[in-house]
């Protein structure tokens, strides 16, 4: 299936009940845009997950991209970061998801902003100095 925003490919996953609260919609299942980051709820797309034991391939989006535990509230944060004022509670807590599972966000986030195949709507750059500059208080 492909981004009704930008018509490029889409990675769906199942978010985890504890994740739940962070979702930006309540369903269990969202999609996540490889070019421009942004989170669709996976049936408005048509995106089908498959088998809940099944792992969403996030190296589509990038091959920095974490695995593991880390991978789900990565994916997230990205989606939240494009309003950063309105996301910043659920946006710390996936963050302390990524870092409790050994990954970098930021590093991701530098990752991101050099490789060139990512085009969201917000700044990878911008966003990355606020996020770290909300993350040390």
């Amino acid at each position: 299936m492909s981004c009704p925003e930008c018509d490029s490919p889409l990675v769906s996953f199942t978010v985890p009940p504890d994740l739940r609260e962070c979702a930006p919609a309540t369903t269990e299942t969202l999609a996540i845009c490889t070019r421009c980051l942004t989170l669709f709820p996976a049936t408005s797309v048509s995106e089908s997950v498959g088998d809940a034991e099944s792992v969403p391939d996030f190296s589509r989006v990038s091959d920095s991209f974490p695995a593991g535990e880390a991978a789900i509230p990565m994916a997230l944060a990205l989606g939240l970061l494009e309003s950063l004022a309105l996301n910043r509670a659920e946006i710390e807590q996936l963050i302390e998801h990524v870092e409790r599972a050994g990954a970098d966000p930021l590093l991701l986030l530098d990752q991101l902003d050099r490789q060139g195949s990512v085009n969201p709507r917000w700044d990878v750059d911008r966003r990355r100095h606020q996020l770290e500059q909300f993350l040390e208080r």
